[in-house]
């Protein structure tokens, strides 16, 4: 009898091109090192992109904008996710490509608006009164039905808690315990109770339960300290999209037409400017009481060449916005023409007086010592054995052609490698899939010489 186990397959579905980047790979001074967090080389570039960080951090680079211009395969794309795992996760961060501008259901503008709105956070610290404690008692009390019956209700729930300070008993109205239970919430768990509205969270398990299993998922949190009855900070981190939709959504009655109104509704909605100018009014409003602070995010647009002339006016108006996130471009085009018009040629396809208002950080081709050192990382990522001489090889191949074809060809060298019944890629695995799947310089030559073969 054949028994196997079987591997999850999760972690092998999120290796993509860039999950090795944790970061910009810089020291305590800000000098970034040749090998660190996933990135390799383009040290110029890394350490601008490190300058960029602090003055995000600072709150010193809202409605400014940063061009990473570059060749293709250089990094571009890598180190603007490396700026955003730097920021952390607090900081919104928003990439889309300059394609996408180009829906079918909404304009071209209000695509642009919609990604600008969802870049911008909103701190809200609000100062509760709140019951918190470690459940030591969770009781319902159940009463007859008035409807008449055999059923019971729950009249009310009692609950106990406890603090390092002391505990407290209190009797709670029916609906919380329906919180209770949609949130899982059993004897040993760390819970607060808003005293207004009744809302319920749980915090994780406390930890004097942590070895109750050999094996465990759950989260656990000290025990709380000072009294079960307390004010306490709550923080809410929102984005001003979340709050344009959120008032955006009509509350339509429960007659027919509204019904049919909302079904026969797009699914994207334009959301009008008075609504955006309202909820400006109220954030500024918060911020000038202290309530809620400001939190400019990244917004990240790649391939910003395929943007036409009327979003890259639009982007002068948002940029000078009071409320602006910080914009970073990325392209890979030399001089073109500006997309939306016939004859305007610009560098990287970039109107002069935007190119005017960008901090441009330069990306150059890696080296071959480079190329070599990004496919070991990337071989380690995937989780694949490889011989020094596939390596060297494949290192070669990439400076002939790209580091993106050269790296590619690892998975398929791979499936080659085990096929001939082997656990480590060699060489010969390499040049067998070089001859297999052409590079782009190849397939040209091929279809230079071949040319009449093909249709015009």
């Amino acid at each position: 009898m054949k028994i196997e186990e079987v591997k999850s397959t999760v972690k092998t579905q999120r290796i993509a091109a860039h999950s090795h980047v944790k970061g910009l790979g810089l020291d305590e001074n800000g000098i970034p090192l040749q090998i660190a967090a996933g990135l390799v080389g383009q040290k110029d570039a890394r350490e601008a992109a490190g300058i960029v960080v602090d003055l995000i951090k600072s709150k010193k680079m809202s409605g400014r904008a940063l061009l990473l211009a570059g060749p293709p395969g250089t990094g571009k794309t890598a180190i603007a996710l490396a700026i955003a795992q730097e920021l952390g996760n607090k900081v919104p961060f928003c990439p889309m490509v300059g394609s996408e501008v180009f829906s079918s259901e909404i304009k071209k503008t209000e695509v642009l608006m919609e990604n600008f709105r969802r870049s911008i956070g909103l701190r809200i610290r609000e100062t509760k009164e709140v019951y918190e404690g470690e459940v030591t008692e969770l009781t319902p009390v159940e009463t007859e039905n008035p409807m008449g019956g055999y059923g019971k209700t729950i009249s009310n729930v009692v609950i106990g808690l406890k603090t390092a300070k002391g505990t407290k008993q209190l009797k709670l109205d029916p609906s919380i315990y329906e919180s209770l239970q949609k949130e899982k919430v059993e004897v040993g768990d760390v819970i607060y109770i808003e005293a207004n509205s009744g809302a319920v969270k749980r915090q994780g398990r406390s930890d004097t339960f942590a070895t109750e299993f050999d094996l465990e998922t759950e989260e656990y949190v000290p025990l709380p300290k000072g009294d079960v009855h307390k004010k306490k900070e709550v923080v809410q981190d929102v984005t001003l999209h979340d709050l344009d939709v959120a008032n955006a959504r009509p509350q339509g009655g429960q007659d027919v037409l509204s019904m049919v109104g909302q079904i026969m509704k797009p699914k994207k909605t334009e959301i009008t400017d008075k609504l955006r100018m309202e909820i400006n009014k109220v954030v500024n409003k918060y911020i000038d009481q202290g309530i809620a602070e400001l939190v400019p995010g990244v917004l990240f647009i790649d391939e910003v060449h395929m943007l036409d002339l009327e979003c890259f006016t639009y982007l002068h108006k948002s940029l000078e916005s009071a409320i602006a996130p910080i914009v970073i471009f990325a392209t890979n085009r030399g001089r073109c023409v500006i997309r939306g018009t016939d004859d305007i040629i610009s560098p990287h396809g970039i109107p002069l007086d935007l190119l005017d208002r960008l901090l441009i950080v330069r990306t150059a081709p890696y080296n071959l010592s480079e190329i070599e050192q990004i496919v070991r990382l990337r071989a380690q990522t995937e989780g694949l054995n490889v011989e020094d001489t596939a390596i060297q090889a494949l290192s070669e191949i990439g400076d002939n052609t790209t580091l993106r074809y050269a790296v590619q060809l690892l998975t398929p060298a791979h499936q080659n490698c085990k096929v001939n019944g082997r656990t480590q890629i060699t060489k010969d695995d390499i040049m067998d899939v070089k001859s297999l799947f052409l590079d782009a310089k190849r397939s040209a030559k091929y279809l230079q010489e071949e040319n009449t073969k093909y249709m015009m």
